[in-house]
């Protein structure tokens, strides 16, 4: 593996300019269905007040939720030393602080991280990938997941899930407005027409989200590959795990379903590793090919 001593990398650009480019599609999208809404004397400031919140709420407790739902037990240097140490080593040379770390008893091999900012994080990692990867193959793969943190990704899908979400529950709105009668009274075409909007803006909304989604997979398997110098074990982790995904217990795959969007490879991956608009990951094949072609890029010092 590539010798690296402590540096600042720099930001995945291209991951940056899709951040910026969502952000302001979202923006754009957004400011239109307000203008939307307004014209149709649509009261949007309660909505908001509510989405925001919860917004919040998910904002700053988004760590603690996911270790509930995923099942997650932090753990000291004490108790998993040889786990700290990886991740200090590697927090160390991509110059960031030492997140917290958690274990997770499943036979699923995966793992994720999550947090609003570096001072933050959490890395989390399941009993199973320890057991099925080599040490080489693990830093790999837990690099990708500080990439994540160190891109700052989560920030930028924190807002934007916020706004689908915020198109979410006004669909949900609208409908019982409309089933309990809304839509046969005076003004009830405005109804219908919000509620048309409302339908076009969320799943728009969503498709940007999504391509961000899969796309920071990408940024952080460049940017992992580079705070581990070996993106040729990553390339490897990715291929022995989507090898042995089809036979994990549907029960070890349950376990993780909450948390899909935010682990290295999704539990409910199938044989292509989808690849579909609405996927939450890209499809493996291709990491994997861009991991190979990264690898030989820097056998050749062409980084």
């Amino acid at each position: 593996m590539t010798s690296l001593g402590m540096r600042k990398f720099k930001r995945d650009p291209g991951l940056v300019s899709r951040m910026y480019f969502t952000m302001f599609m979202l923006g754009v999208l957004y400011a239109l269905f307000a203008i939307v809404l307004w014209g149709l004397s649509v009261p949007i400031v309660f909505i908001a007040v509510i989405v925001g919140g919860f917004a919040l709420f998910q904002y700053f407790s988004s760590d603690r939720m996911i270790l509930w739902a995923s099942g997650a037990k932090l753990v000291t240097a004490q108790e998993e030393p040889e786990l700290h140490r990886s991740i200090k080593r590697l927090a160390d040379r991509a110059g960031m602080p030492m997140p917290k770390v958690a274990v997770i008893d499943s036979r699923t091999p995966n793992a994720f991280a999550t947090g609003r900012n570096p001072e933050n994080s959490l890395v989390a990692v399941t009993t199973g990938i320890r057991e099925r990867l080599s040490e080489r193959e693990l830093d790999a793969v837990l690099a990708h997941e500080l990439a994540h943190v160190r891109n700052r990704d989560m920030r930028v899908l924190a807002i934007g899930n916020f706004l689908v979400t915020l198109t979410s529950f006004m669909m949900t709105f609208l409908f019982f407005g409309m089933f309990m009668g809304g839509g046969r009274r005076e003004g009830g075409g405005n109804i219908a027409l919000v509620y048309l909007a409302t339908i076009v803006v969320y799943f728009v909304g969503q498709l940007l989200v999504l391509a961000l989604t899969r796309y920071r997979e990408f940024g952080a398997d460049h940017s992992g590959a580079e705070i581990s110098g070996d993106p040729g074990a990553l390339a490897s982790a990715l291929e022995k795990i989507s090898g042995q995904m089809a036979r994990i217990p549907e029960q070890d795959l349950r376990k993780l379903q909450t948390a899909s969007a935010f682990l290295f490879i999704p539990v409910a991956l199938k044989s292509g590793g989808g690849g579909s608009l609405f996927s939450t990951h890209p499809p493996v094949a291709e990491r994997i090919r861009r991991l190979k072609e990264l690898e030989r890029r820097m056998s050749f010092g062409m980084r």
